[in-house]
């Protein structure tokens, strides 16, 4: 589980490192342009809520890795999330969801003969 420290909060926020990367490519993408944005998420335990953040340049970000090496994104996938970023709803990532679909996408993908 990567770390995301927002601001002077000393209490990170935890997501999976992939979901983390797109999360980290994506602001990086929008405050290089100047563009702040909502970012929400909702906790891997459904009963905690969700949680938004006002993400712009002021406020100091440090991203945390549990792994050393960066995976492959999905540039579609990025675009998805840029899109939605641009509304004015902002950015919405449903930890449960993410979890199922990263799941699925490394289960062995069996080839008919």
């Amino acid at each position: 589980m990567g770390k995301l420290f927002y601001g002077s909060d000393p209490q990170p926020v935890e997501m999976d490192d992939r979901l983390l990367q797109y999360v980290q490519t994506l602001v990086a993408t929008k405050l290089r342009r100047s563009e702040s944005f909502t970012l929400t998420w909702t906790d891997r335990d459904s009963t905690a809520g969700r949680t938004t953040l006002w993400i712009q340049p002021a406020i100091p970000m440090r991203f945390r890795y549990t792994t050393d090496t960066p995976a492959r994104l999905s540039g579609a996938y990025l675009r998805q999330l840029a899109d939605q970023a641009a509304l004015s709803a902002g950015l919405f990532i449903d930890a449960a969801t993410w979890e199922q679909q990263e799941s699925a996408r490394q289960q062995p993908q069996l080839i008919a003969a």
